[in-house]
This record gives structure tokens, C-alpha cells and sequence, in this order.
């Protein structure tokens, strides 16, 4: 394993997806485009491409193959191709399990027991894929910036993305799970008749300045993140607080705000794990804490 072979893993796991034919095996990895424009009004197509360039720079040679680039007006997909015996492709296979589609792989025990260059190469690719960074991501007071990962689907997946944070000291701030509890505490889209509104994608928060080890190599998303970190950092100081002891908090540290919410009809859906089914959350770190992020 070296740090290349960590990123492409981080991104076919944040995004990915694997088709197999009789002889070939081809890998597809998309890069979403949440807005159109980056937070400086220039056009996200642009500073994609760019991107794709350093990108290819580091994979082409691991891959031993050309990687495959199309844009649409919703993502840019990074393509390749190589025969199913390639050494590569079983070794891929191999850490995913010979699973293809990223909405149910999981982080394989190895990153665990990695060092930190190789986690961080790896949460970097699954970042560069599935997260984002921008003003309105904010915390009550508008410099409390945050990163946001968003993971359709996957709840092991935000459960090991934590857990391999911890294991670099990267706390996290806030888990918004698609469970009805809590995308639609107050039933209110229940009632409207919109039954399945809390069926999304989860998303986990982390302080901006906590995820500048991990960064992007997106240039437009890391831009931003190092500009909005800053803004943070000099936020929290001239309100005369400390910065670590604001941000790097892990949620058993820190008080839980156990508002009691309405039971909703949904917490029986099988779209919730077994582990957590037919129970009622009032928070979002028991949920957490049910699915294995907790203290270890």
C-alpha cells in the first residue's frame, strides 16, 4: 500500500462504482457538483478539470492506464479500464471486499492499522468526492465554518469514515443521519404527506480548521476550505475563546442536548439498519453511538 493506492481506494469508496465483464473490469468514480459556481463566482467545471489533471498525474501511473475524463453539468466521472487478472484489479477488489457499488462497501480493517499518511491519503480521496466546503455551511454564528461529507445510503460507512477520523484525532461535530428522528423531528413533512422527505443522504460535519491535515486536492474546494478555516480561527479568537478547546471536542465530551422528539411512524422502515430499528433517537450521537462510533 502507498499513498496513491490510498487515495484512488478513498475515492472508488466515496463514489465509486465496479463493472465487470467476462474479461474486463471497469471503474467509474464521480465527482459530484453541488453548485455550479465556486464560492469566488468561478465556474466549478473549470477548476474540476484542473484538478483532474493533478489527479491523473498521481493515478495514471499506479493504474498503469490512461484515466477516462467526461463532464456534465451535475458531476465529472473519472473512468478506467483493465483486465479482470491485472494485479491492480484484484488487489482493489480485495480491499472492497468484492463489493461494487459504494452505497454498502466499508473501510477494510488494514486503514485502521495504516499509517497516518496513508489515512490521510485515503480520507482525502473519499473527501474529494463526497465533500464540500462553503459559506452557508456554517454554525449559528456565520464564521463557524464546517466541511460537509455527504454519504447516500452507506450508514456503516459514516460510522467507519469516524471512526478512522479518530483514529488521526479529527473530531466530529455533527452527524445528520437520515433516520426520520431526525430529518423530520417535528413529523411535519409526515403530515404533509411527503412520507419518505428524511430518506437522504447523511452528512457529517467537521470544523473547517479541524480537516486542513486532510484537505482536498480539488483545487476549488480546498481554497475555499483554507479561506474559511482562517475565517473561523480569527472568528473564535476576536470573541476572546480558545480554538481547540472550541472545536476539538468529540461528542462524548461535550454535553448531549436530549430534546424528546415525537415518535415517527418511519422508525420501523427497513431503510434503517436492524441495529437501530424500531427505535426512537432523540439525538444524534446515540444513533451514533448504536452503530459504533463512540469512545474506544
Amino acid at each position: 500500500m502507498n499513498n496513491e493506492m490510498g487515495y484512488l481506494l478513498g475515492m472508488i469508496m466515496g463514489n465509486g462504482e465496479i463493472k465487470r465483464s467476462r474479461q474486463l473490469t471497469t471503474i467509474s468514480i464521480s465527482i459530484p457538483h453541488k453548485k455550479l459556481k465556486t464560492e469566488d463566482e468561478n465556474d466549478v467545471h473549470i477548476y474540476v478539470a484542473a484538478s483532474v489533471t493533478n489527479i491523473r498525474n498521481v493515478l495514471e501511473p499506479l493504474i498503469s492506464n490512461d484515466l477516462s475524463f467526461i463532464q456534465n453539468k451535475s458531476e465529472s466521472i473519472l473512468t478506467f479500464t483493465k483486465n479482470n487478472e491485472d494485479y491492480l484489479i484484484r488487489e482493489i477488489l480485495q480491499f472492497v471486499n468484492n463489493v461494487v457499488s459504494c452505497e454498502n462497501m466499508r473501510i477494510p480493517k488494514y486503514f485502521f492499522n495504516s499509517t497516518k499518511e496513508i489515512k490521510l491519503s485515503f480520507l482525502r480521496g473519499f473527501s474529494d468526492v463526497t465533500g464540500y466546503i462553503r459559506k452557508s455551511n456554517y454554525f449559528f454564528d456565520k464564521f463557524m465554518h464546517r466541511v460537509y461529507i455527504e454519504i447516500p445510503q452507506n450508514w456503516y460507512m459514516v460510522v467507519d469514515i469516524c471512526n478512522l477520523l479518530s483514529t488521526i484525532d479529527i473530531p466530529v461535530q455533527n452527524i445528520d443521519w437520515a433516520h426520520p428522528n431526525m430529518r423530520d423531528s417535528s413529523l411535519k413533512k409526515y403530515n404533509e404527506g411527503n412520507i419518505n422527505f428524511w430518506k437522504k443522504e447523511h452528512q457529517i460535519k467537521i470544523w473547517a480548521n479541524e480537516f486542513i491535515p486532510i484537505g482536498f486536492a480539488v483545487i476549488h474546494k480546498n481554497k475555499a476550505l483554507r479561506i474559511l478555516a482562517t475565517e473561523l480561527i480569527d472568528g473564535i479568537k476576536a470573541n476572546n475563546k480558545d480554538v481547540e478547546e472550541t472545536t476539538h471536542k468529540y461528542y462524548w465530551e461535550k454535553r448531549e442536548n436530549n430534546k424528546v422528539k415525537p415518535h415517527h411512524p418511519s422508525e420501523s422502515d427497513e431503510f434503517i439498519p436492524i441495529e437501530i430499528r424500531n427505535k426512537h433517537y432523540n439525538s444524534w450521537q446515540t444513533i451514533a453511538y448504536d452503530l459504533g462510533y463512540k469512545e474506544q
